[in-house]
């Protein structure tokens, strides 16, 4: 299905991005609507798929997870059924909270976060106990700089 979105769509997507909890009448009276066709709106964008899953964003840190890593892999294997078992890996895995397939020397590139460098070897010992991998890279994050979930919606 594909949906138009015009800036009243697009200033309801940014309260929803801001923040999903706030009631129908607070996101009305930001993007200067009524409850009623905002929440129309939000109906057919559900239905299009612009809008996915409602979640909760945590703090890792504060729940023990103070280690965040990026992985970098690099694979020699690139027929299906390697795929098809390292990406069941990967879901299998709470750990990985984001990977990607690259173009480039780098294969896949993970997001990794764990409670600490032990965590992250047990993590690693796992997955290569699992999938053939060529070639592992981990990068420790010193700092968060900046982290989101929000599209830039303004233009």
């Amino acid at each position: 299905m594909t949906v138009r979105i015009d800036a009243t769509d697009r200033k309801i997507l940014a309260e929803l991005q801001r923040d999903a909890g706030q009631s129908l009448d607070e996101i009305a009276r930001q993007v200067g609507s009524s409850k009623t066709p905002v929440w129309n709106r939000i109906r057919k964008l559900r239905e299009a798929g612009v809008i996915g899953q409602q979640t909760v964003v945590l703090d890792a840190e504060a729940l023990g997870f103070e280690a965040c890593f990026f992985v970098l892999i690099r694979t020699s294997e690139h027929e299906a059924e390697w795929q098809a078992k390292f990406l069941k890996a990967l879901r299998d895995r709470p750990e990985v909270q984001e990977a990607h397939r690259l173009a480039g020397d780098i294969d896949y590139i993970l997001k990794v976060r764990v409670q600490n460098a032990r965590a992250y070897d047990v993590f690693y010992q796992a997955l290569i106990s699992e999938v053939k991998v060529h070639n592992v890279t981990a990068l420790l994050s010193m700092e968060e700089i900046k982290s989101t979930t929000m599209l830039p919606l303004d233009g």
